[in-house]
């Protein structure tokens, strides 16, 4: 369920401000976070951002498809290495 249109989209304050300053200040590097629950909204869109998964950042080139999108659906937090099957050692 998502979140009640009175509230409005969730965006990290913190997270807004950052890009508003590298916007001003003409700063082409990425901007680190690890608020995956943040909502993406327009003025992020041409920014590159890098998501925190709980080990590394991930590399998050923010486009205008990903508006109202979620940064952690860009993050992966798992690593699927397919099911079980044949196991090359075992006969």
């Amino acid at each position: 369920m998502g979140r009640s249109l009175k509230k409005g989209p969730y965006v990290d304050e913190r997270l807004l401000e950052k890009v508003e300053k590298a916007e001003t200040s003409g700063a082409r590097g990425p901007i680190r976070t690890w608020s995956r629950a943040c909502t993406i909204v327009p003025e992020f869109v041409g920014k590159n951002f890098e998501v925190h998964n709980g080990k590394i950042f991930t590399k998050v080139y923010v486009t205008e498809d990903m508006v109202g999108h979620k940064f952690g659906e860009f993050s992966p937090t798992r690593i699927f290495r397919g099911h079980g099957g044949k196991s090359k050692g075992k006969r």
